[in-house]
């Protein structure tokens, strides 16, 4: 997939408010999206970055004078963001632009299929393989190769992985001979990795091999000079592909597009203007057809709370620790959980643990509107564990 890489004119950068990240002398942005994100799936990745905004200049500052260099680039943020397209943005200002650029998600294999992915495996390695294939390192060899979701590599891989950037060769599986490679590797992940390594779930090792160099992506709530010339990008592009003409955006509809959060980040606002050009009238983008209102919406319902008896002092503490501390404070939280848990062992009740855990990740589920990425993050979980406790529980197949 190619990337298209360019600058906004000086007539565009001040029609799309860009004073937040611009300089009195009107210099242009540079912007980085897909060259055809019609080929893009809009719920998968965002397909612009925008650097307007005085953070987004600083990162794309330390960007150029990085990406000439060989070493590992760790990119951090949170789901929609960007990352694989500042991965690529690396990739095109290295010294392998004309190199392979391959991207891998990490959290779409599952822990049986991902080391025959990534390292490749021999013929007859395992029933059905027919004939050898090479993995994701050795087709990237000669340029980059880019992991997403990297936080979600089972233990097992990651050891296999470490050995793999310390040596600088990988053995298929089913092989016993290592075969060099020459890969630049960048990873990308929404897991806090530091605090996955404390709770044993990522390795320190690795953790520091891979953060040779972080980029953090910010949300987009906390760099607003980047919201309105991305609105414009994305007002761009879906105007010519609806055959809409010149589409403009009222005040008002600024305003809201600035005052929202974003928790969907880049991908949620690219979303949010392609549904209002579907429904807007007279060429003219409100700030009811955005429907952002939805911020605001009631919280989705929750299961049903696993029974408790009325003997235990405690019991409301516990169905309210299950579905309501999400928004509280993380030390008030915890005492309501350890308060709850000691009314239930006082009670002198048999404790189905299994359950009482398939229980909380599903409220967290529903808690976070079925989105698996964002109950991950909440329970501090990767996603296929998240997955994995899912299934137990019946929510998902």
């Amino acid at each position: 997939m190619e990337l298209l890489a360019h600058n906004f004119s000086s007539d565009f950068a001040r029609s799309a408010h860009l004073a937040r990240g611009a300089g009195d002398d009107g210099d242009s942005e540079a912007l980085v999206a897909f060259r055809d994100p019609q080929q893009m799936s809009l719920l998968v990745r965002a397909t612009a970055f925008v650097f307007a905004d005085p953070r987004s200049r600083q990162l794309h500052e330390l960007i150029e004078r990085i990406a000439p260099s060989e070493a590992t680039v760790l990119i951090t943020g949170e789901t929609g963001t960007g990352k694989e397209l500042i991965a690529r943005h690396v990739h095109g200002l290295s010294g392998r632009a004309e190199q392979t650029f391959v991207a891998v998600n990490c959290g779409a294999f599952s822990e049986t299929l991902v080391e025959s992915e990534l390292f490749g495996y021999e013929k007859g390695a395992f029933t059905g393989a027919q004939q050898g294939k090479p993995g994701w390192f050795e087709t990237a060899s000669g340029g980059t190769l880019f992991l997403d979701e990297i936080g979600d590599l089972p233990l097992a891989m990651q050891v296999k992985l470490l050995r793999v950037l310390q040596e600088r060769e990988v053995v298929r599986l089913g092989a016993r001979r290592a075969i060099p490679i020459d890969v630049r590797l960048i990873a990308a992940t929404n897991v806090d990795l530091a605090e996955a390594v404390r709770a044993g779930r990522f390795r320190e090792d690795l953790y520091y091999r891979l953060q040779v160099i972080g980029l953090p992506l910010r949300p987009l709530r906390e760099r607003p000079g980047d919201i309105m010339p991305l609105t414009r990008h994305f007002m761009a592009i879906y105007a010519q592909r609806l055959h809409l003409g010149e589409v403009e955006l009222d005040l008002d509809a600024q305003q809201a597009l600035l005052a929202y959060p974003w928790p969907g980040n880049i991908r949620e606002l690219e979303n949010v203007i392609h549904r209002a050009l579907l429904v807007c009238r007279s060429g003219v983008v409100r700030a009811e057809d955005l429907s952002l209102s939805g911020w605001h919406r009631a919280p989705a319902p929750v299961s049903a709370p696993v029974p408790v008896p009325d003997a235990w002092a405690g019991g409301a503490d516990i169905a309210y620790a299950a579905h309501g501390a999400a928004g509280q404070d993380d030390l008030l939280a915890a005492e309501r959980f350890a308060r709850a848990w000691q009314a239930l062992l006082d009670s002198g009740e048999a404790v189905e643990f299994e359950a009482m855990q398939q229980e909380l990740v599903r409220a967290a589920w529903e808690r976070n509107e079925r989105n698996q990425v964002r109950t991950a993050k909440h329970l501090n979980l990767s996603r296929n564990i998240l997955r994995t406790f899912l299934k137990k529980a019946g929510a998902i197949d």
